[in-house]
């Protein structure tokens, strides 16, 4: 094996995706993937009774797409999931689209997104530690969007909206950022090797 084809170790200033071969058909294809596999997450739905949120794995896909992809691949990955439901492709919770009352959680994770991206270009995503607080700040982003959100849209007081758009969410959500502390540090991990 020539030394050429042994791929340079990462260095700070990159996400997973830069690793690949730089192209604009690459970038593209990773757009679309994100935006894919944030539809396809948002399928994995479980109903919680009181709230019209369901528990997705579409947070988590969000927040991986942002860390894996970078801040501006990342945002127009979830803009192009969030246009595209709009538009009427059947990819958000439950094969719904357009606007509902869990429709601030979307807008929350394209603004996620970019937060998670721009800590992973900076490297947040190579340890476990700050990859927990990356994601939990992602975290925090969705809910600071879709909560006041879902408040807005279904005339629920603040505290309603925590108790229906929150707390329900938090154990599952530190289940998916638990997954998501290992899986990318372990990532960069086997790459530099």
């Amino acid at each position: 094996m020539s030394t050429a084809a042994v791929a340079a170790p990462a260095r700070t200033g990159q996400v997973l995706a830069d690793l690949l071969p730089a192209s604009r058909v690459r970038d593209i294809a990773l757009v679309v993937g994100g935006a894919a596999l944030t539809g396809l997450a948002a399928q994995i739905a479980v109903p919680v009774p009181g709230t019209p949120v369901p528990v997705t794995g579409q947070t988590f896909a969000a927040l991986l797409v942002g860390t894996s992809l970078g801040a501006r691949r990342g945002v127009a990955a979830l803009a192009l999931y969030a246009l595209a439901g709009l538009a009427g492709m059947p990819w958000f919770a439950n094969g719904g689209h357009g606007f509902s009352a869990s429709f601030g959680y979307i807008l929350g994770m394209l603004l996620a997104s970019a937060a998670v991206g721009a800590l992973a270009r900076r490297g947040a995503d190579r340890s476990m530690p700050r990859m927990a607080g990356t994601m939990l700040l992602g975290e925090a982003i969705i809910y600071a969007v879709g909560v006041p959100y879902l408040a807005f849209s279904a005339d629920l007081s603040a505290s309603a909206a925590i108790a229906a758009g929150l707390t329900p969410f938090l154990i599952g959500d530190a289940l998916k950022a638990a997954l998501a502390m290992g899986l990318l540090p372990t990532a960069w991990k086997l790459l530099d090797k």
